[in-house]
């Protein structure tokens, strides 16, 4: 008879302390929600980063102190004297109408910071405002609250909640820059991403009090630096699909059990820390442990998980389209390795029928490559 589901994900976590879900570890959920590997190992609350390092693949994440410290700046300029420049860039830029506004900081209840204080305060407060019973139109820090997968998720935004015409708004507040009206669409995306788990806390905990989920807009409102100065534009993005998506994959997790019962009884992911909090697991028994787990690498994993690193090189290792991106894989239908479309390409391997097709176009590419390659050649 199989361990109970938290018993063999403590398992896998080891004799490590659990980590708690974040803003940032739900969007990856989304982000690349056919990997296996990244959903056991953020259920199980266990240290990607140091699992990743201790396996030889350390990954250099987080911000540099110079951004850190440019992100805090921007965040202190646009929410200071109760969001002034926040008001004026909603007026203005979003052409929205706010007479009268009532600014309320939810970061402190009372000198009392803990997470479980501030969670009930937000809930408090929020629910007065959505039902008419109270005051406020910005919400700076609220401690928003999600259960995923058993677990405890406390989301701590760095945006203000805002709410206009009975219907309550996200604010992402970045300090990457918003030039002729365009922003990097890979931070647009992480941006979003990450507020869509406060879209679906605050439905969540709206919904608790019998208030739909419209009360909530999927449009996130972001406020970023405009062109290459330091004064605050903003923009409505659309997030209707990403927050459709994460919703299912936190359902997702919600049957993790179906994840955990095809694992090999007794894998676990423990680096077993001596007192000096060194792993003193083999390296190599760790990256056996972690080979017994698929995993899905897009090129994109890079920007948001700490097991990129590891999971490319294992992708490059089995000659995986997955390090080409979803892109190439989807317009290789069928093929599943850089190795078929190469013996493919070349006529060394015979296609199936559902390849032919494939196959054909893939021998017409490598022939016009060559056709180039001697044209290019022979000019040289």
């Amino acid at each position: 008879m199989k361990a109970p589901v938290d018993d063999r994900l403590a398992a896998l976590r080891g004799s490590a302390k659990r980590r708690p879900y974040n803003a940032r570890s739900l969007a990856a959920l989304e982000n690349n929600p056919r990997c296996t590997l990244r959903a056991l190992l953020d259920a199980s609350g266990s240290d990607k980063a140091a699992i990743a390092e201790h396996a030889g693949y350390p990954s250099p994440f987080g911000q540099s102190a110079f951004a850190f410290a440019r992100g805090n700046a921007f965040e202190a300029m646009v929410k200071d004297n109760g969001c002034a420049e926040l008001l004026r860039v909603l007026r203005e830029t979003l052409k929205l109408t706010l007479p009268e506004v009532a600014y309320l900081d939810l970061n402190d209840v009372g000198g009392d910071g803990r997470n479980e204080t501030r969670r009930d305060h937000t809930a408090r407060v929020l629910l007065q405002a959505a039902q008419g019973t109270g005051d406020g139109t910005l919400f700076d820090h609220p401690m928003l609250y999600l259960g995923v997968g058993g677990q405890e998720a406390f989301l701590e935004p760095d945006l203000v909640a805002f709410r206009i015409d009975g219907r309550f708004y996200i604010v992402e507040i970045k300090s990457f820059p918003i030039i002729d009206g365009q922003a990097d669409p890979a931070q647009v995306r992480s941006a979003t991403t990450q507020a869509c788990a406060y879209v679906i806390a605050l439905r969540a905990l709206l919904e608790e009090a019998g208030i739909g989920p419209e009360a909530v807009s999927d449009t996130i409102v972001l406020v970023a630096p405009k062109d290459f100065t330091n004064r605050p534009t903003a923009a409505f993005v659309d997030a209707r699909k990403q927050v459709s998506a994460l919703t299912r994959q936190l359902a997702r997790i919600e049957r993790i059990s179906d994840l955990v019962d095809l694992l090999p009884e007794g894998l676990t992911f423990d680096l077993d820390l001596d007192k000096d909090k060194q792993p003193r697991r083999p390296a190599e028994e760790l990256a056996e442990a972690l080979e017994q787990v698929p995993a899905t690498y897009r090129p994109d994993c890079l920007n948001h998980c700490e097991m990129a690193f590891y999971c490319r090189a294992r992708a490059r290792a089995e000659a995986s389209l997955d390090v080409l991106g979803p892109a190439v894989r989807e317009q290789l239908g069928g093929i599943d390795t850089v190795t078929m479309a190469l013996g493919l390409a070349r006529g060394q391997l015979t296609p199936t029928a559902d390849q032919s097709d494939m196959a054909a176009a893939l021998r017409h590419a490598a022939r016009l490559r060559a056709e180039l390659t001697r044209e290019v050649g022979g000019a040289a």
